[in-house]
C-alpha cells in the first residue's frame, strides 16, 4: 500500500463511518496526533491515533487494529464525561492539547464542535500555558519525592516509573511551545523545543538521565534482536495496549530510522522506554528479561547506580522549574 496523508484519512473516516453505524454510544470521534502533520512517517510507519467519545458502555479504554505492517489504529475510548468541563480541559496537558488541535470526523450533535471551541478560547494564554507545564513538572517531581523516601534495589517497574518522570520532565518545557511530544519523537523533536525557549542545554541533559554517554549507536543496534525477542513474547491480552503485537513494526522501524539520523542517540529513548515496559511482563529468569537487565547495567541504572541516577534527576527537575519559573516571568504570569 502507497501510504499517504489522504489514504490515511481516508481510512480513519471509513473506520469512523462504520462504527458510528455501529455503536449507539459513540457521540463524537476525531483525529489527533503526527497524521495532522507533515511529518507523519518515520521510518516508513505511523499510526492513525483516533479518540471515541462515548455517552456510557466503554468496552475497552484502547485498542490497536492492524491496517498493514505499516499502519495501525490506535483507538482511545472516553466518557463524554470527561469533555465537559472545557475549563479543565484547556489546562489538561494532554487531552487539552488534543482537543485544540484535533481533526473532528463525526459529531453529530455538534458536542465536540462547541467542546472544542470552549477549549480553543484561552488556551494559548500564559497562565494556561504555564499551568499545563507545572502539572507535568509537578507530576515528576513527585515521582522523585516518592523515591527518595523509600530506598530500595531498582526493579523494571522502578526504571520504568524514572522514566516516566524523565517524560514529564521533558515534555513540561515541551508543553511551553506546543502540543507534548510522544515515545517515538520525543528525543527527535525535544532539542528544537528546549531551544525555542533559550535552553538548549536540556538536550543533553535529558540525553545523559538515559545513559546516552556511556553508549554509542552501534551499542543501540545490537541491542535491536534482543528488543525484539521481548516483545514477541507478549501476547495480545497479556500486557499494555501500547505493546500490542501490532506495534511491532511501528517501533522498529522508527529505531532503525532514528538509528540512521544525524542524531543517531535519539533512538535510545523510545528502545529503553519500550522495552522497560516489556520487561516489567517478563519473568526474571528468562533469557529476555536478562538481556533487558544487561543492557540497564550498561546503562547505568542497576545497584547502587540508581541513587546516582535519582540525584542526576533531582538536578534535571531543578532546571525545569527554574527554566518555567524564568518563563512565567518574560511572560508576567
Amino acid at each position: 500500500m502507497r501510504i499517504t496523508a489522504q489514504v490515511l484519512h481516508q481510512i480513519a473516516r471509513d473506520y469512523v463511518a462504520q462504527q458510528s453505524r455501529a455503536d449507539r454510544s459513540l457521540i463524537a470521534a476525531y483525529l489527533q496526533g503526527s497524521l495532522l502533520g507533515d511529518s507523519f512517517l518515520l521510518g516508513g510507519a505511523t499510526d492513525i491515533d483516533l479518540f471515541f467519545i462515548h455517552t456510557d458502555d466503554i468496552r475497552v479504554p484502547r485498542e490497536v487494529i492492524r491496517m498493514s505492517d505499516e499502519v495501525h489504529l490506535d483507538i482511545a475510548h472516553l466518557l463524554q464525561a470527561t469533555y465537559r468541563q472545557t475549563r479543565r480541559l484547556r489546562i489538561h496537558p494532554w487531552l487539552g492539547p488534543g482537543v485544540f488541535g484535533c481533526k473532528i470526523l463525526y459529531d453529530p450533535q455538534h458536542f465536540l464542535d462547541f467542546t472544542q471551541a470552549s477549549v480553543r478560547g484561552q488556551f494559548d494564554q500564559a497562565d494556561n500555558v504555564l499551568q499545563r507545564a507545572r502539572t507535568l513538572s509537578g507530576e515528576a517531581r513527585q515521582i522523585w519525592f516518592d523515591f527518595h523516601l523509600e530506598v530500595r534495589q531498582p526493579t523494571a517497574e522502578d526504571l520504568l516509573t524514572f522514566l516516566k518522570a524523565v517524560k514529564k520532565a521533558a515534555n513540561a518545557i515541551a508543553s511551553l511551545s506546543g502540543p507534548p511530544l510522544t515515545e517515538r519523537r520525543l528525543s527527535l523533536n525535544f532539542q528544537k523545543r528546549a531551544e525555542m525557549i533559550g535552553r538548549p542545554g536540556l538536550y543533553a541533559g535529558l540525553l545523559g538521565l538515559l545513559g546516552a554517554p556511556a553508549i554509542d549507536p552501534e551499542v543501540l543496534r545490537s541491542w535491536l534482536p534482543a528488543w525484539q525477542a521481548a516483545f514477541g513474547t507478549l501476547s495480545p491480552y497479556q500486557a499494555l495496549t501500547r505493546l500490542h503485537p501490532h506495534r511491532r513494526e511501528y517501533y522498529l522501524r522508527a529505531f532503525e530510522a532514528l538509528l540512521s539520523s544525524p542524531h543517531p542517540l535519539d533512538a535510545l529513548w523510545p528502545l529503553l522506554y519500550t522495552w522497560t515496559e516489556t520487561a516489567g511482563w517478563l519473568p526474571v529468569d528468562t533469557p529476555e528479561w536478562q538481556s533487558w537487565q544487561q543492557a540497564a547495567t550498561q546503562l547505568g541504572f542497576t545497584g547502587p547506580h540508581f541513587s546516582d541516577r535519582l540525584a542526576a534527576l533531582d538536578a534535571y527537575l531543578d532546571t525545569v522549574e527554574e527554566a518555567l519559573e524564568v518563563w512565567g516571568q518574560e511572560y508576567g504570569v
